[in-house]
């Protein structure tokens, strides 16, 4: 009798790619049969499926252009995804848009990057086509030449004295897509090592301010929702798309799926762990600049110093105050961690409401009689006096590590002669001690904020408290920490101080001990769960 013995080897499954699985998800969101507009044609393309429907539909699309840059930039994508899988009929009514269609550049940093890029891209695909064929009379290779000189200056001057659009919790992802789009279809190999370079760069810049995901900080510009809701923005979608963290948006936004169906360029380790690793606090400093002015100043690109202190439970973080950006400028904040912050408001922070055509005419180019009233169409509270985005003149900031002081120095007979602060809503406990402090806490979080009084408490659409102070000279001292035994923290406001107040540390004095100068007066102790908090401890931790 003869036994066969069978020796069956299994080799263990290969496991899966936890990014290039988020990839095909931001992907594969957008191939659905409700969506048949440019990204339902892109995502169908990206994963080569109903090649016929995509001529169809693009045929039909093109028709009707709209958009500008951002009609740009969904078409490109389309152009290169369908080199080989489009009708020659749907890219000959492609290609002719470029001609028939001419799209806005734009006024902002944004803008140029996503027009320049997309005629960079465009006028490679057809490099030897005459000017009659393009919108703007210039022909392929004046287009190319004229895109290329723009892209190179942009990350020249990005990576020298900054962006002017920095920090944005939007336009991060506006930053991001045309890099992506470079990185995979420039045919220069400078080129797509250089986009690949800038995708490292506004990756690293975006991981070190990142909590768990959140955008904290100062940003040059943000938005109404975003600015009180943390989560509620595209960088949301690319801390999710790059590292894994925190939640996307319902349903992905565009820039993450473009960016995603075009490189899809991978964070290298070491951006990965900028943008992960919160195991030791640590202060961060860098400099930007402000967008191109054009009046009342001899600096073109006045520099713009950001400081952030992060830590694993929450950052606070600040530029210096000023007009450093029109319209959507924010200048500090608290935020606070949170294991699901979908739907919360997880800030504090405070501004001067301020609103001027000054401010408009220093960045803007448009007519002065008219300004407000063409940037109110779009941005609907900027000149409204209960706003919570914008920069001031009349604000300055200055932070050392978790401690922060924002000074208020508004002449009498300003408009909107006051400044609002933001306590957000679902708060564990809110109560106004008698010597002016709000002490408020939630979970792990402990807020002292102190007013000058008379002021005016007011409410927004949802239950959040908005402290409105009606005075013109006071600082704002806010001081964050652990509080003790428990995972809290505190952060405190003082403005009670006369109007020459100068918080720059004196001559052989420590920042702590200029922070302390100003704010003698923090209540010792406080009845309930707050514990003990002793003003000499709470500088020393904050600023020693």
């Amino acid at each position: 009798m003869k036994f066969l013995s069978f020796v069956l080897l299994f080799a263990p499954a290969a496991q899966a790619d936890p990014f290039e699985d988020r990839v095909r998800q931001v992907i594969s969101s957008q191939a659905v049969p409700a969506n048949d507009g440019y990204s339902g044609v892109a995502s169908r393309l990206w994963l080569h499926r109903d090649a016929e429907w995509c001529s169809r539909r693009i045929t039909e699309l093109v028709k009707t252009p709209t958009g500008d840059m951002f009609w740009m930039f969904p078409a490109t994508a389309v152009a290169y995804l369908g080199r080989d899988q489009l009708s020659a009929s749907a890219k000959a009514a492609l290609r002719n848009t470029w001609k028939t269609y001419m799209p806005y550049r734009g006024d902002t940093e944004n803008h140029w990057l996503l027009y320049y890029t997309s005629m960079y891209l465009m006028a490679q695909m057809y490099p030897n086509d005459s000017a009659e064929t393009w919108f703007n009379g210039k022909s392929s290779r004046e287009n190319f030449d004229e895109a290329e000189s723009f892209i190179l200056e942009w990350s020249r001057l990005t990576t020298t004295i900054g962006q002017g659009e920095y920090d944005c919790t939007h336009y991060i992802g506006v930053f991001l897509l045309p890099m992506s789009y470079l990185a995979a279809w420039a045919e220069d190999p400078k080129m797509r090592l250089r986009a690949r370079m800038m995708l490292e760069w506004l990756m690293a810049d975006y991981a070190v301010e990142s909590l768990d995901g959140l955008y904290v900080g100062a940003h040059a510009r943000t938005d109404d929702r975003q600015v009180l809701e943390k989560w509620a923005g595209v960088s949301s979608d690319f801390g999710w798309l790059l590292f894994g963290q925190g939640h996307h948006l319902p349903g992905f936004s565009s820039y993450a799926f473009y960016y995603a169906a075009a490189s899809a360029y991978r964070p290298p380790e070491v951006i990965h762990r900028i943008a992960t690793d919160r195991t030791t606090p640590y202060l961060h400093r860098e400099l930007k600049r402000t967008r191109h002015r054009w009046r009342f100043t001899d600096v073109r690109n006045a520099p713009v110093y950001k400081t952030t202190y992060m830590h694993k439970d929450y950052a606070v973080s600040s530029d210096q105050g000023g007009i450093l950006q029109p319209i959507q400028q924010h200048s500090w904040d608290v935020t606070w961690a949170l294991p699901d912050p979908r739907g919360i408001r997880n800030t504090i922070f405070a501004l001067h409401p301020y609103s001027s055509t000054y401010e408009l005419q220093m960045y803007f180019t448009m007519a002065p009689d008219s300004v407000t009233e063409t940037v109110v169409r779009s941005k609907k509270t900027y000149d409204s006096p209960d706003k919570f985005l914008g920069g001031s003149p009349y604000e300055q900031v200055i932070q050392d590590r978790d401690a922060l002081v924002a000074l208020y120095q508004i002449p009498a007979g300003t408009r909107f002669p006051h400044i609002n602060g933001f306590f957000p809503d679902g708060l564990a406990h809110f109560e106004e001690h008698a010597s002016g402090w709000i002490f408020a806490s939630r979970s792990h979080a402990l807020e002292t904020f102190r007013q000058p009084l008379p002021a005016r408490r007011a409410r927004t659409p949802s239950p959040d408290a908005r402290e409105s102070a009606p005075r013109f000279g006071f600082p704002l001292v806010v001081d964050c920490k652990r509080a003790l035994g428990n995972a809290k923290f505190g952060l405190a406001a003082l403005s009670t101080l006369h109007d020459n107040l100068h918080v720059v540390p004196q001559r052989h004095e420590k920042p702590h001990q200029a922070f302390h100068r100003i704010s003698p007066e923090l209540p010792g102790q406080h009845r309930r769960d707050f514990r003990l908090i002793d003003a000499h401890d709470l500088c020393r931790c904050g600023l020693g």
